[in-house]
């Protein structure tokens, strides 16, 4: 199982929001490179990056603080980023491609943009990740503040015909408030959507991260790791030796 350990960036700064509330953030770097190269020393293979600036719609000069510390994590030798927030279009995955973004999750789009998603899927092929976030069950979309219309269920059972092999699937109840991880959600998950989902939402020990990778490589092929790491929960070492 691989381990993503999450940078998600306001305003060019390392933050963690408390079930995706913007007013409910805490700050954890001004410097998202020096996190990366961090996580990289100490083992990890993967970042996930997410621009919540642009998820959020917030003003220009805070997107292009997040462009500037997205381009510099790309910079970073050795790892390998996985990037989404806000990525509504078919030249905003071409930029991140530039950049050497070598995962981009699209995630309003599967839901308000359904063409813009398969095409998304045929160009980007295995560099498209399908990001789902839900609350209750129901999806969540635009920076999880609108409802999106749609069970779970019904929309990742859709996600492979689109042409996506790859799925994000955030517990917004759980996501930034280390309550631990409801594994039997990630098994409903990856059965209605026919392949494995990286897990999102509440990890908050290695007990979590074991219990995801129990799982099997057919249900669950990743797991992100953000407030646990950035508290001391849990440490990215003992995060990777989970993994198996």
């Amino acid at each position: 199982m691989t381990l993503f350990p999450a940078i998600d960036l306001v305003g060019g700064r390392v933050v963690r929001l408390a079930n995706g509330d913007r007013s409910r953030m805490d700050v954890y770097s001004n410097d998202p490179a020096s996190v990366a190269r961090d996580f990289l020393a100490r083992g990890a293979s993967w970042v996930h990056v997410v621009d919540l600036s642009s998820a959020l719609g917030e003003d220009e000069a805070a997107r292009e603080a997040n462009a500037r510390a997205m381009r510099a994590i790309c910079q970073v030798e050795g790892l390998s980023v996985d990037a989404g927030g806000g990525v509504r279009s078919i030249e905003a995955m071409r930029r991140l491609a530039d950049l050497g973004v070598r995962r981009i999750a699209i995630g309003t789009a599967l839901v308000r943009d359904a063409a813009l998603a398969r095409q998304a899927a045929r160009e980007f092929g295995d560099m498209a990740v399908a990001d789902v976030a839900a609350k209750d069950g129901v999806v969540r979309v635009n920076g999880w503040r609108e409802g999106g219309g749609l069970r779970v269920d019904a929309l990742v059972s859709g996600l492979a015909e689109m042409g996506f092999r790859h799925l994000v699937f955030t517990d917004i109840a759980r996501d930034g408030m280390q309550a631990g991880v409801d594994a039997s959600a990630y098994r409903r998950v990856a059965k209605a959507a026919g392949f494995p989902v990286v897990a999102s939402g509440g990890i908050a020990s290695s007990g979590d991260v074991r219990s995801l990778a129990s799982l099997g490589p057919d249900v669950v092929e990743g797991c992100i790791v953000g407030r646990a790491l950035y508290e001391g929960a849990l440490t990215l070492e003992d995060a990777l030796a989970a993994c198996g």
